[in-house]
C-alpha cells in the first residue's frame, strides 16, 4: 500500500504506512554558504546576499507551511466526515471513561500534562519539549521566544518519532482509544497517525481538555484543565481568556492576586530602569575622572 505523507510542522514530515512501522522523521536543514573575501566591501555584500537568500527561503517555507496545514485540515475533516474517527465532547468522553472504562490517551507535552491530567489516563506525548542543544534547535528556540514565546510561554516542541511504537507497546489496534490534547489539534494529528497504523476504534475529544468543565472529567493535578495550556508573562499576569473566565467565576479574590503581580512587575521594571540610569551616570563619572 502506498504510504501517505503527513506534514506536521515546519521541521517535520512523517510518512505513515500501515503495513509496517508507520513513522519516520525527516529533518532537512538548508545552509547557505558564500565565499569569504578579504575585501571589506565584498564581505558586506556577501553577508547581505546570504541574509536576502535566507529571508527568501523563510518566506517560501512559511508559504509551504500554510499549504501543508490546509491539506492536513482537509484530511482530518475527511477522517471525521467518513466516520473513521468518532467525535466526542469532553462530557461524553467523561461518560465513556467513567461508565464504560474506556481509555483516554493524553498526547499533550509534559508542560501541559504536569499541571492537570485525567485520572487513569495514559500519557504518550506526540510532541514534547525539545531538549536538544544543537545549533538548529537553539535557533528555533530563540526565534520562538522572540516571536511571542516570552508572552505565551509556549515552548519549542519536537515530534516524537517513536509515538506510534509507544502506543503499540501499550494498546492493541482493536482497543477503543479516546485521544485528547489541550485544544484538539495535536490529537487530530495523533488520530491520523493511529488510523494509518491500523487503529480503527478512535475517538477524538473536540476542543481538547481546555473545553472541559471541571465536572466533565475526573482531574488530577494542581491546575484546572482550562489553565493547563497557559504560561509565560501573560499567564503570570492573568491576561489570558481562560484566566478572565476563571476570574469571573472566582470573584475579586482571584483578580487581586494578578493585580498584585502586575504592580510588582511595574515596580520591578521601574527599579531596573532607575538602576540602569544610575549605572550609566556612574560610568560617565569614572570616564570623566
Amino acid at each position: 500500500m502506498e504510504a501517505t505523507t503527513l506534514s506536521i510542522s515546519p521541521f517535520i514530515s512523517t510518512s505513515c504506512n500501515p503495513n509496517n512501522n508507520p513513522h519516520c522523521n525527516n529533518h532537512r536543514l538548508h545552509l547557505f554558504n558564500s565565499s569569504s573575501f578579504n575585501h571589506k566591501p565584498l564581505q558586506f555584500h556577501s553577508t547581505y546576499t546570504r541574509i536576502v537568500k535566507a529571508q527568501a527561503v523563510d518566506e517560501d517555507y512559511e508559504l509551504k507551511q500554510v499549504k501543508d496545514m490546509a491539506a492536513a485540515r482537509k484530511r482530518w475533516d475527511a477522517l471525521i466526515r467518513e466516520g473513521k474517527v468518532n467525535v466526542l465532547t469532553p462530557k461524553e468522553a467523561g461518560y465513556a471513561i467513567q461508565l464504560f472504562g474506556k481509555t483516554l490517551l493524553d498526547v499533550r507535552p509534559s508542560t501541559e500534562h504536569e499541571k492537570a491530567w485525567v485520572k487513569g489516563s495514559t500519557w504518550i506525548p506526540i510532541f514534547d519539549v525539545d531538549t536538544q542543544l544543537d545549533a538548529g534547535t537553539l535557533s528555533r528556540k530563540v526565534t520562538s521566544y522572540m516571536m511571542g514565546g516570552w508572552w505565551s510561554g509556549v515552548p519549542t516542541l519536537s515530534f516524537d518519532n517513536q509515538f506510534i511504537s509507544k502506543v503499540i507497546e501499550k494498546f492493541q489496534n482493536d482497543t477503543d482509544l479516546i485521544v485528547a490534547c489541550q485544544k484538539g489539534l495535536r490529537s487530530l494529528v495523533a488520530c491520523e497517525l493511529l488510523y494509518n497504523a491500523g487503529y480503527r476504534n478512535l475517538f477524538w475529544v473536540q476542543g481538547g481538555l481546555e473545553a472541559a468543565e471541571e465536572e466533565d472529567l475526573e482531574r488530577e493535578g494542581s491546575q484546572p484543565f482550562k489553565l493547563a495550556g497557559i504560561g509565560g508573562l501573560s499567564g503570570f499576569l492573568g491576561w489570558t481568556d481562560q484566566q478572565r473566565a476563571q476570574a469571573a467565576k472566582e470573584g475579586w479574590g482571584y483578580r487581586l492576586v494578578f493585580t498584585a503581580r502586575l504592580i510588582g512587575v511595574v515596580l520591578a521594571a521601574d527599579a531596573l530602569f532607575l538602576g540602569v540610569q544610575q549605572a550609566a551616570r556612574y560610568l560617565q563619572d569614572i570616564r570623566a575622572n
